[in-house]
């Protein structure tokens, strides 16, 4: 139960870890955690509109696909030009001697590999998830934003993830709770 409760502490990490790319933008703020949070639903989501594919490992892959990021911190495009993380070496410390280790390896290579279908929904939910941050700040007012946007809905290779991505733009921020006319 110890390095269970060590991987727990080391999750827990990521709450005070901050994604560094808003530096560059100069608007925003999240933690890789709070980024996790929103990978992963919009993976639960993703998995309702995809319903062949394997929700809980879909699910999952988004749920520890920033794990490594705990021991190696959050490096940015810029970042990864000088530096380079062994995020494999990472998990392979975070998980040694756990009995579901190799599970949480295998989806981390299978996420990494980027071949599944699983895989590729996993990673256009991560970069949904920026898209929703972007037009959040774009909303609000901030003009970085827009100069970034268009690289990043061209990361999003699914269809599923194209139409999110379509109706993010097309949504303002705040509608979900403005009174509606009828």
């Amino acid at each position: 139960m110890k390095k269970i409760a060590n991987l727990l502490f080391e999750a827990k990490i990521l709450k005070d870890i901050p994604r560094s790319g808003y530096h560059f933008l100069g608007a925003g703020k999240e933690s890789v955690a709070e980024h996790s949070f929103s990978t992963t639903f919009i993976a639960y989501v993703m998995s309702q509109l995809e319903p062949e594919v394997n929700a809980l490992k879909l699910v999952s892959m988004c749920l520890i696909h920033d794990l490594p990021e705990a021991r190696v911190g959050d490096l940015n495009t810029v970042h990864k030009q000088y530096v380079t993380a062994d995020e494999t070496n990472a998990l392979e410390d975070a998980t040694r001697g756990l009995a579901f280790g190799q599970n949480l390896k295998g989806l981390m290579q299978e996420y990494n590999e980027g071949l599944s279908k699983e895989a590729r929904l996993a990673h256009d939910a991560d970069q949904l998830a920026l898209v929703l941050e972007l037009k959040d700040l774009m909303d609000i007012g901030y003009k970085p934003p827009t100069s970034w946007i268009e690289n990043v809905i061209d990361r999003i290779k699914t269809k599923v993830g194209k139409r999110i991505a379509q109706a993010v733009m097309a949504t303002r921020r705040d509608s979900w709770w403005l009174p509606t006319t009828k």
